[in-house]
């Protein structure tokens, strides 16, 4: 399973969990029974922490998003900026260029082209403080 189809599947699942609040067995149990997402230890991962620093994670999105507050975020969009960010802060596997490059590509399937814009914003706005940060600290 590449990386992009682990985040895809990822995402139905946190998107879904938006939508339902269900317990996150329950949304793997109902995955695998319709045999549409795939559900592995990489996607569980990306799920989970997902869930586990959502709150936190929306403390990010809503320092960012200028326009928006984090409420009237559609949930699509809000399931694609909490895993970038997830992936951003927490996967040391991955590069934040890769997770935001890797969120933009699946607002482009999922969402409409003003959503991949705002969502382009947020997670610019982010790494460009983010690298400032890194170069004060070096």
């Amino acid at each position: 399973m590449s990386r992009r189809e682990i985040r895809d599947s990822a995402f139905k699942l946190v998107f879904e969990q938006l939508l339902r609040d269900d317990d996150v067995q329950e949304l793997y149990d109902i995955a695998e029974e319709i045999d549409e997402i795939i559900v592995n230890e990489d996607v569980k991962k990306i799920v989970e922490g997902t869930m586990a620093h959502a709150d936190e994670l929306d403390e990010i999105i809503a320092k960012y998003s200028k326009s928006r507050s984090v409420a009237r975020i559609s949930k699509l969009n809000l399931a694609i900026l909490r895993i970038a960010l997830y992936e951003s802060i927490y996967d040391e596997n991955t590069p934040m260029n890769a997770a935001i490059s890797e969120a933009i590509a699946i607002s482009m399937i999922y969402t409409y082209k003003e959503d991949t814009s705002f969502i382009n914003g947020v997670l610019g706005a982010f790494s460009r403080d983010n690298q400032k940060k890194v170069t004060e600290n070096a």
